[in-house]
């Protein structure tokens, strides 16, 4: 049966990788003999438990993750990530933000409400287009841990360096970048990841912690749920889990499994990002938004330098069958979103889209 899909350029939810989802269809309406759908499983039972046993072991083989990090499934996404973390890491009521965007902000918004939180570096005086130097940051002792937001998707930038944390547990925000490319992950504390951008549905979010992060003496009044603790000693099954994303997830982690792992994907990354990016230094109409050398491979912003040029490029840009070039409120203009997911031949077509438009429009 063939679909007619577009493709679909939003920052998430985002696409899937259409053999992931010709297995979900195919087990739809009767998962491997089980008599029904994953989503009237219960989570109890022995079917599902294979299900989330096997999607951690992938997802611990496919990022080398150590025996002492705990793989965690929580629900709630990125913005309740942002509580949890100070909620969980804040022993001395002090923590260390970067701030290079939009999502790095609500972060940082949010722990206020928890303790102390010093903004050591910012880019904020170029619109947050760039990474600012971190080699030497100004780190109280006393601090619990360091923030960043590795891939901001609103802005986006990059790091392609981490931060010198100077002994300081680092923390990291990958949602947009979660799983595009191989991941050190003992060079952090933490890691955590909204899936539904380059991993699976919305409603989720994958936490790797280092076990001795995983603490016991919180504030009393903190909810069970949102210990980190609760989840570490349960397996994440404390309560009914989100099954399907947990299900959707282990078919991506097998999928990219499949195609020869995260440096495979990076490859791939790397090279339709050069596409869309060598087309943007070269054209004479569209700019784009973030420094070369901070530049993510996952999010595009780029603008025409009028309002109205841009309105036009997307109007036009859905006549043609591309979906979500819309740029993010706050900041306008234009954004490609170009995710695991999204084929190769997807960013020659929005390449020859952009191309054309231009020639129209000189």
């Amino acid at each position: 049966m063939q679909y007619n899909r577009s493709f679909n350029f939003s920052a998430g939810p985002a696409m899937m990788p259409e053999p992931v989802l010709e297995e979900i269809r195919d087990e739809m309406m009767n998962y491997r003999g089980s008599g029904m759908c994953v989503m009237e499983m219960s989570h109890r039972s022995k079917a599902f438990q294979q299900i989330a046993d096997e999607a951690e072991a992938d997802l611990r083989e496919l990022m080398g993750i150590p025996d002492n990090y705990k793989g965690l499934f929580v629900q709630g996404g990125g913005t309740l990530q942002f509580a949890m973390v100070p909620m969980n890491l804040m022993k001395n009521g002090k923590a260390v933000y970067i701030e290079t965007g939009a999502w790095s902000k609500k972060a940082i918004a949010e722990a206020k409400k928890y303790g102390e939180v010093i903004v050591a570096a910012s880019s904020k005086d170029k619109n947050f287009t760039y990474v600012p130097d971190c080699s030497d940051l100004d780190i109280p002792a006393d601090t619990d841990y360091v923030y960043i937001c590795e891939n901001e998707t609103i802005h986006g930038v990059t790091w392609n360096k981490l931060p010198d944390t100077k002994g300081h547990v680092l923390v990291s925000d990958q949602s947009s970048m979660f799983l595009s490319r191989p991941c050190n992950v003992s060079d952090y504390g933490l890691i955590w990841a909204g899936v539904q951008k380059n991993v699976g549905p919305a409603g989720m979010a994958i936490v790797i912690v280092r076990e001795d992060l995983i603490r016991d003496d919180l504030d009393p009044k903190t909810p069970i749920y949102l210990k980190y603790k609760t989840h570490a000693d349960n397996d994440s099954m404390y309560n009914t889990p989100n099954c399907w994303a947990i299900y959707c997830c282990g078919k991506v982690f097998k999928y990219l499994k499949s195609i020869g792992g995260l440096k495979e994907m990076q490859r791939r990354n790397e090279h339709k990002a050069k596409v869309l990016y060598d087309f943007l230094d070269s054209s004479k109409l569209f700019t784009g938004a973030v420094v070369p050398q901070d530049r993510s491979m996952m999010n595009v912003p780029f603008i025409t330098g009028n309002a109205d040029m841009d309105a036009a490029v997307v109007a036009a840009s859905k006549a043609a069958g591309f979906d979500n070039l819309k740029g993010h409120k706050s900041v306008g203009g234009l954004r490609a979103s170009i995710y695991n997911a999204m084929p190769e031949e997807g960013v020659v077509a929005l390449v020859d889209f952009l191309k054309k438009f231009e020639a129209e429009h000189k």
